[in-house]
């Protein structure tokens, strides 16, 4: 019988490889896909495109962050843009750290409450595993994205739940760039054409928000074509 593993699906790239090395590690995946205020949907109905394409089921849970913490919820405020991915590489540094700013697209304990949810669902059908696309390079500074964040994690599930103890939190893509995800990703056949990075909710992906740039950069070193801006055409 197929070990079952809740799998977080945003419908971005991450999630979507995430998903794939689930079926290929032999779990029975069930995608979890959050619809929680986010400025658009289109980000939902791509991780449904991507659920039925890998023949995983999936819920979509409806919640929300009424506070608006973010630009990813807030429609009036300013999602951030660059011109070019070094200017994501400069932002923020501090003279004594030199670390980047979180960005305004960060939203307080987004995956702390969409783990709690996976991990009751889990516990519930008697799951095995949580999977998570969270990365720790390339990505936009978010503290709930760290290796260390997802050990404590799992502690908190050991002591507070019934079986906790009996689930394990797999991070596969923690210590890799975007790049090296993609390459993974080409390797299972993840369909990149079905899955949604940018932060804006327009008809075609605005090339210059952090998560389009990031793309971009990934797929212009591998040196092919992404056919998430060919499609979007």
């Amino acid at each position: 019988m197929s070990k079952k593993a809740i799998v977080l699906l945003s419908g971005g790239i991450d999630s979507a490889v995430t998903l794939y090395l689930a079926k290929k590690k032999g779990f029975h995946p069930r995608a979890l896909i959050f619809d929680y205020g986010q400025r658009h949907r289109k980000e939902i109905e791509f991780a449904k495109r991507i659920a039925g394409k890998a023949r995983s089921s999936y819920k979509v849970i409806k919640l929300s962050f009424p506070w608006k913490a973010s630009s990813l919820l807030d429609r009036k405020a300013h999602i951030p843009t660059h011109t070019s991915y070094r200017e994501i590489s400069d932002r923020g540094r501090s003279a004594s750290g030199g670390k980047r700013g979180i960005p305004s697209t960060y939203v307080p304990g987004r995956n702390l409450i969409f783990l709690s949810i996976a991990t009751s669902f889990a516990e519930t059908i008697k799951g095995d595993a949580l999977f998570i696309g969270a990365h720790t390079r390339d990505f936009s500074g978010y503290p709930d994205c760290r290796k260390a964040f997802f050990d404590i994690f799992k502690r908190v599930i050991t002591i507070g739940t019934k079986d906790g103890k009996h689930i394990k939190i797999y991070a596969p893509l923690i210590n890799k760039n975007k790049k090296e995800i993609i390459k993974i990703g080409l390797r299972l056949k993840v369909p990149f054409e079905l899955t949604w990075s940018c932060y804006k909710g327009e008809r075609h992906p605005c090339g210059v928000c952090d998560s389009c740039l990031f793309r971009i950069r990934a797929f212009k070193e591998i040196g092919i074509t992404d056919p998430y801006f060919e499609s979007s055409k």
